[in-house]
């Protein structure tokens, strides 16, 4: 009797859709190549997010644009919201302010941020324009402080508590004017009434 010979059919692969209409949504569905081939979208927002919380607004910003391309659409709508206050706040960092006032706020600003020589230079301007206000003075003295520069900062305290004696009163509270109270030249200043050990 002759063998019988058994046939193994293979499985194949679905055909395409010929239907344009269907092949159309297949390719909607998958992602672009660009987002599959460039660098994980979330690692890039991480990054970008370390970079703006150190305040380098300019490196983020560029690490923001390239994770709002990626396929995420949540991170991609906190790329684009993060982008947006990039943009804001390095705009106001070029933008010059042009009075004795705006020129104080900004320094203010910039002590809290510890940017102390950009401080201490706006700072300055401002006393150009209004060499009469204590508040400048004031916080001048205190960028000079926390620079390290005790001598000048000495001498605007001296100046902003002649031209305000209020001011005495807020450096003796100020935090940030306390290692300075431990200098005796300081001391004498703000606590004139207490007699040297």
């Amino acid at each position: 009797m002759p063998e019988k010979k058994t046939v193994t059919r293979r499985m194949t692969k679905p055909q395409a859709p010929t239907n344009i209409a269907t092949a159309t949504s297949a390719a909607k569905a998958q992602p672009p190549a660009a987002a599959k081939a460039g660098p994980n979208q979330m690692e890039s927002y991480e990054a970008a997010m370390k970079l703006f919380h150190t305040r380098k607004l300019k490196e983020a910003r560029e690490l923001f644009v390239v994770a709002a391309t990626g396929a995420e659409r949540d991170i991609a709508q906190r790329c684009n919201l993060h982008v947006a206050m990039c943009d804001r706040r390095l705009q106001q960092e070029t933008a010059a302010p042009g009075n004795a006032e705006d020129l104080y706020n900004y320094g203010v600003a910039l002590i809290n941020a510890r940017k102390l020589t950009e401080a201490r230079a706006h700072l300055e301007k401002a006393l150009l324009f209004d060499p009469g206000a204590d508040h400048i003075h004031f916080a001048l003295a205190l960028a000079q402080g926390l620079a390290g520069d005790l001598g000048s900062a000495y001498d605007s305290l001296s100046r902003a508590i002649e031209l305000d004696p209020r001011n005495r009163q807020l450096a003796r509270q100020d935090a940030d004017f306390a290692p300075m109270a431990a200098q005796p030249a300081f001391h004498a200043l703000l606590y004139p009434d207490k007699k040297a050990w």
